[in-house]
């Protein structure tokens, strides 16, 4: 019997460079974030680059476009993470460091246990979300879908 875990990618433009004063709230919550993130129930996994966290790493080819990816065991695990904390904070914040974009920024979908998605995959996913709509393929905290029957 096949289990499944929730997968989920979130992209933002940034609204300038990482490195500028105006990013320096986002840029100093990065690891405090990702360590509540890490001690999470329902947490499993999430991209890092060389510096431990995905700021080095892009999506679409493009420099500006920042990419998160994370796995969790449900949806309710993933919703308590994001909705908690100085996770919450910076979400209410999300103007300051990222454009806002007309597509869809944020993509889930249910991968194997044990299966760590790549960028390639989640720029598919997005891709595929932005053209079609929710689908079982790729969807939306509000507009979900159940893992695939075992």
């Amino acid at each position: 019997m096949t289990t499944y875990e929730l997968a989920q990618v979130n992209i933002g433009r940034l609204t300038a460079p990482l490195d500028a004063p105006e990013m320096k709230d986002f840029t100093n919550n990065l690891e405090p974030v990702n360590a509540v993130a890490d001690a999470s129930d329902g947490f499993v996994w999430r991209l890092q680059g060389d510096g431990g966290d995905a700021t080095d790493l892009r999506i679409y080819g493009d420099e500006w476009l920042l990419v998160n990816m994370s796995v969790w065991r449900d949806a309710e695990a993933l919703k308590a993470f994001m909705y908690q904390g100085v996770h919450r904070e910076l979400l209410a914040r999300r103007r300051e460091f990222f454009e806002r974009l007309s597509e869809a920024v944020t993509a889930l979908w249910w991968v194997p246990a044990g299966h760590r998605p790549t960028v390639e995959e989640a720029e598919d996913r997005l891709t595929r979300l932005r053209e079609h709509g929710p689908t079982d393929y790729a969807f939306t905290l509000r507009a979900s879908f159940s893992p695939p029957a075992a």
